[in-house]
């Protein structure tokens, strides 16, 4: 039998909590199949609320005893919860519960990964620990006490006692249920130690498996960093005497920001130069600081309702992006995440699970942690932070915390400080919260008698249960260039809040060339039918580097939708443009790499499909073939100079410097393989002494037909290093030619080193599979009944992990009715699964409904 039809929750539907929590205090004593958890909590009846139903949530929890004051009851219980009769008064509930974490394969509330105690409890896992009101809104001080005989027993706070086989911890700050930690374990620390700017000494720890120490410094550091970054920044202080950070081998997200104890997938904290690359390093920088932002910007101040979730996602994704773009290049971190929103965020806005940044209405909250959520909310922070200048927003940000610290907090929170701090009304601008879809801003132009007008409308695509959309505040940041390329307006935000507004520039001599949208200054789909020249211009001059990228991608992009459409030859006129850009050894060499990069087949897929074209996945991939080695026999007399300057002097560092010289030498190398059939790739491979350079120059090889040996000695090098061996199954499920994907990924599977049941295993290799366009959609529909194998088999083991790979499915309405046959008697057969978990059915619900 399936579960019951889930329950739909509206955010129409808020109400307080019928009581306030002063205090909590638990004791755990620790058994792999049998954990005790005794909870002892202070209640009182809250003043603000309408509804004094005593209900707490509990899910899969043994229940031994409860009382009140003291007086054992026998409450009604559920699979949901439970309810009592309690005083009109305060007073004391106690429980004890009894759990299994060793069976917890859902790895949400206390879990057990390799022998180690785990938790994670956002968003609803403490129902799975204790009997609790378990929403974001309920905060209060914790005690907690560890009973067990592991060496290492952990959680949020402050220690404040401790003796042979337990622990004591308090955390003195109130918190949410889901910002609850504990960690036990055989774990060892690898420790260091900040003072803030008020004095405060923290000591910091971050607690590996044992041998596993070699790969903590790089964390540390980055640590220490954001710590720095944050007090200079926004003048946020660390308000504990001790951060710890325990790396996690079976974790669904990536990380997680409880209070002190930060948990986090392995794979975003451990790091080496043998076996991890320049992207792993950056991106265990952000992740660490993403993490740490959190402490203020979602812990301090938390979410009053998981519809609130943009409120700390969206801001500390915004806050780590400019973490990152002060640490390294802010070019090239502005391009990097506009092509993660446009592989991620547009096809989801675009599509069956397109939704609000902030949802009206959800039946499983894990389904919502989202690049909507995440990153879309980051960008509608961004535009906020252009429309009101630097300064205000740095106004606004310290009223947001002086104001809201210790609360559970709403977006009108968080607009009514700007509002306060810049007189400004933003109803209009709040549409961005509520509005789901891509807007799509189409530019006219117009020149006479030295004017220049520039005519914008505005318009957002129907969107499930949003067929008509109201126009948005939406920040274009517009230059304008002389015919010599000189720059003769510089850098003016224009507001776009009409459906139709003209703007116009007097007292000009020559026609100029636009640049438009710059810096990406609005998550929007730019409508700009402009000649290629124009394109390449821009390519050549432009001064803002986002849009000459863009101008780049822009050119790229209709080159390669011609030669699919019209058998076109690939562009000369881009090439030429390319090979300038390449050849200016001025520029950042990430930079550089960047703009040999291509869009993606998935992009092109889209592309053709508002075209009213029916996308074919073989073409797409035989067009974006002949274009990279065009690209290589344009720039082969470039090549040995770009490799040239992209050696590195002393050193391994995973710095900006040097991690933009090795993506340039990359993107050379790759094409490069191209003309020598692999020669210099097995060499740069047989000669690597860091994992950028090995697994560059071994994902080169396949798309030259050879790389079987290098596979197999690079299995044979890393089988013992669990994160190694990821990157080992995710490369050649996404680099196999379309037609052999489908049987490399199923002999993958087989292998028994395919852990199925580890998350990074699992996206590894599906994720891979998946991300290979062509391989992906091959038209016998191998890949997609192999997907939906797997998912039928992880969902009850795992539903968040399985929820989440069903995306993989959602952009079906774009391809031809055969492919679209294939994927829907997948979806329909993973409907009709028996017992299909609340997370999997309404994300399958959703995308056959498209």
């Amino acid at each position: 039998m399936r579960d019951p039809a889930p329950t739909t929750i509206y955010l129409k539907d808020y109400s307080p909590f019928g009581y306030i929590v002063d205090s909590v205090h638990l004791t755990f004593d620790l058994a792999p199949h049998a954990t005790r958890v005794t909870s002892r909590i202070a209640f009182r009846p809250n003043p603000q609320a309408t509804d004094r139903t005593f209900f707490l949530h509990g899910e899969e929890l043994n229940l031994i005893r409860a009382s009140i004051d003291g007086t054992p009851i026998t409450p009604e219980v559920t699979d949901k919860g439970l309810t009592a009769n309690v005083p009109d008064a305060p007073f004391v509930w106690e429980a004890e519960v009894e759990i299994d974490p060793g069976n917890n394969t859902a790895l949400e509330g206390l879990y057990m990964s390799n022998g180690m105690y785990c938790t994670q409890c956002e968003a609803e896992g403490f129902r799975k620990i204790t009997f609790y009101p378990d929403r974001p809104d309920v905060m209060s001080t914790f005690t907690v006490r560890i009973n067990g005989d592991l060496p290492v027993l952990l959680s949020n706070g402050n220690p404040t006692g401790t003796g042979e086989g337990w622990a004591e911890w308090t955390d003195p700050w109130p918190k949410p249920a889901y910002l609850f930690a504990l960690v036990a374990g055989e774990l060892v620390a690898y420790s260091d130690s900040f003072t803030t700017r008020s004095g405060r000494h923290v000591d910091l720890n971050l607690w590996v498996r044992p041998g596993d120490e070699g790969k903590c410094a790089f964390g540390m550091e980055a640590l220490k960093r954001s710590m720095k970054w944050d007090e200079d920044v926004y003048g946020r202080e660390y308000d504990l005497d001790v951060f710890n950070i325990v790396a996690v081998d079976d974790f669904n997200m990536g990380a997680m920001e409880n209070k002190g104890l930060n948990i986090f997938n392995s794979s975003a904290v451990l790091a080496s130069p043998e076996t991890s690359t320049d992207a792993n390093f950056e991106r265990i920088e952000a992740i660490i600081a993403h993490e740490y932002f959190h402490n203020w910007t979602g812990n301090r101040i938390t979410c009053r309702d998981w519809f609130q979730l943009c409120l700390k996602e969206g801001l500390t994704v915004f806050r780590d992006a400019q973490f990152t773009s002060d640490m390294r290049s802010a070019p090239v971190k502005r391009i990097h995440d506009v092509i993660d929103l446009r592989a991620r965020q547009f096809p989801e806005d675009n599509g069956p699970l397109s939704h609000p940044v902030r949802p009206e209405s959800f039946q499983e909250i894990n389904n919502f942690y989202t690049a909507t959520v995440y990153e879309k909310g980051a960008e509608v922070i961004g535009m906020l932070k252009t429309l009101v200048g630097d300064e205000a927003y740095s106004k606004a940000l310290d009223l947001y915390f002086e104001r809201h610290d210790g609360q559970a907090c709403t977006i009108e929170d968080w607009l009514k400080v700007f509002e306060d701090t810049t007189g400004r009304d933003l109803t209009q601008f709040k549409r961005w919260y509520s509005q789901s879809g891509t807007p799509r801003v189409k530019v006219q132009e117009d020149w006479a008698d030295g004017t220049y007008t520039l005519t914008l409308s505005q318009s957002t695509p129907p969107t499930p249960g949003q067929p008509e959309k109201l126009p948005q505040v939406i920040p274009v940041a517009v230059g304008l260039l002389g015919p010599n390329g000189d720059e003769v307006r510089g850098t003016e935000v224009l507001e776009l809040t009409e459906a139709r507004q003209s703007f116009t520039f007097e007292g000009l001599a020559a026609r100029p060339v636009a640049s438009i949208l710059r810096g990406f200054s609005a998550p929007v789909i730019l409508e700009h039918d402009r000649p290629n020249a124009e394109r390449a211009f821009l390519l050549a001059h432009d001064t803002d580097p986002f849009n000459r990228w863009e101008a780049g991608r822009t050119l790229a992009q209709d080159t390669l939708l011609r030669m699919i459409t019209q058998d076109a030859a690939p562009d000369a006129e881009y090439l030429d443009g390319l090979l300038a850009v390449l050849r200016d050894a001025d520029l950042d060499p990430a930079y550089r790499a960047l703009m040999l990069g291509l869009p993606t087949q998935s992009e092109l897929a889209a592309a053709l499909h508002e075209q009213g074209e029916t996308p074919d996945p073989m073409a797409i991939w035989r067009a974006v073939e002949t274009l990279r080695q065009a690209t290589a026999q344009h720039m082969q007399d470039l090549l040995p100079r770009l490799h040239s300057e992209a050696l590195v002097d002393g050193p391994y560092s995973p710095d900006a410097d040097q991690a933009g010289k090795r993506a340039l030498g990359s993107a050379a190398l790759a094409l490069t393989t191209r003309l020598d059939g692999g020669a210099m790739a097995a060499e740069v491979y047989a000669k690597a002494d860091n994992m950028t350079l090995q697994l560059s120059a071994l994902s080169c090889l396949p798309r030259a037909g050879k790389g079987q040996a290098e596979l197999a000695a690079f299995y044979d090098q890393w089988r013992h290093d669990r994160l190694v061996l990821d990157k080992w199954f995710g490369l050649q499920a996404s680099l196999a030619a379309p037609d052999d994907a489908p049987r490399i990924a199923r002999a993958l599977c087989e292998h028994p080193d395919f852990n199925w049941k580890n998350p990074n295993r699992f996206r590894a290799l599906m994720g891979g599979l998946a991300m290979n366009h062509a391989g992906f959609h091959h038209a016998s529909g191998a890949s997609y009944a192999l997907l939906a194998d797997w998912l039928i088999r992880l969902d009850p083991v795992n539903p968040q992990t399985t929820a989440r790979m069903c995306t993989a499915f959602q952009t079906w309405k774009r391809y031809d009715a055969d492919r679209q046959d294939l994927i829907r008697a997948q979806l329909t057969r993973i409907a009709e699964t028996p017992n299909l978990s609340r997370d999997t059915t309404e994300m399958i619900s959703r995308i056959l409904g498209a």
